[in-house]
């Protein structure tokens, strides 16, 4: 085994959150040589990591006191919040000067900045370094960061474990903007895709020759989104790669950024409208892709009245 590999061998890498991102690091870190600890409140995710070759952790603070590097992945700004400093078992009870947290959770600039200065206040670097990347395509994703350069140098082993590039994007929370930016784009996408497919539908248009024909056209519009929603759409299977309960609250986020700075987003707040309705009609944790359904009735409504 070469010198990289036995140093691998005896580090350990905290890892908080077992959902379906941390999943998909988990064996990457493996893979490098990395022991996992993993910390989540859920037993079923636990029972998991376990089950995946991680170390389960019982508390943050022991996640903290053996890890240099810890990993956060959590669905919202609370839980990252209160992982990170919130109460006598939190991440920075433990931490050591010198240590470094990466959270590649999709929350607010605020959020990360916040963590950052708590954070600084007991020399633990802070960097906010959401995903651009479906789950599947771990170890080829690029990590917007926010934060300072000699923190991402700490890091940047471990983060090269489950990413092909690390991109220093500016400060605290610069990571979180960019992602929120990309978001935005990918609501819209979504929402207009699934709403061609209902009105193809309505115009008599079968739907898989509809996505057959665009997605091997080479036209401009065909994105790697819609190649991953039309199939799911064609087969009105929606197993969740990203659900729309995250849809609708990374899409808040952004609309949240564009009022601080007095901007009013007329497409973003139109996607929001439909992702709301979708919550309403209990497809929250579908994927996003099942959108389409709220356009299709829709289409039924208008077309019997």
């Amino acid at each position: 085994m070469n010198r990289l590999g036995r140093r691998r061998m005896s580090e350990k890498v905290g890892l908080v959150g077992y959902g379906i991102m941390g999943a998909a690091m988990a064996p990457k870190l493996i893979g490098k040589g990395y022991e996992v600890l993993v910390y989540d409140v859920s037993a079923d995710a636990a029972s998991r990591a376990r089950r995946d070759g991680c170390t389960v952790c019982e508390t943050l603070i022991e996640v903290a006191q053996r890890a240099r590097v810890v990993v956060i992945s959590l669905p919202k700004p609370e839980h990252v919040t209160s992982v990170v400093r919130e109460g006598n078992d939190c991440l920075l009870a433990g931490a050591s000067e010198g240590s470094v947290f990466v959270d590649t959770s999709t929350v607010d600039p605020e959020t990360s900045r916040r963590n950052a200065e708590a954070g600084a206040a007991k020399g633990v670097g802070y960097l906010d370094s959401p995903v651009l990347g479906r789950p599947s395509a771990c170890g080829n994703w690029t990590l917007p960061t926010g934060g300072e350069a000699k923190h991402i140098r700490i890091a940047e082993p471990v983060l090269e474990s489950f990413a092909a590039k690390i991109v220093h994007v500016g400060a605290s929370g610069q990571g979180n903007t960019l992602k929120l930016l990309n978001n935005l784009m990918f609501g819209t996408i979504n929402s207009i895709t699934c709403e061609i497919f209902a009105l193809g539908e309505r115009l008599g248009m079968e739907p898989k020759l509809l996505f057959d024909t665009i997605s091997n056209s080479g036209a401009g519009t065909v994105s790697k989104l819609f190649q991953e929603l039309g199939p799911k759409i064609v087969a009105q299977e929606f197993t969740p790669n990203f659900t729309i309960d995250n849809m609708h609250k990374d899409v808040g986020l952004g609309l949240k950024l564009a009022e601080q700075c007095g901007m009013t987003l007329a497409i973003g707040n139109r996607v929001q409208e439909q992702n709301k309705l979708a919550q309403e009609a209990g497809l929250g944790r579908e994927d996003t892709a099942a959108l389409v359904k709220i356009y299709q009735d829709a289409s039924t409504r208008k077309g019997s009245a």
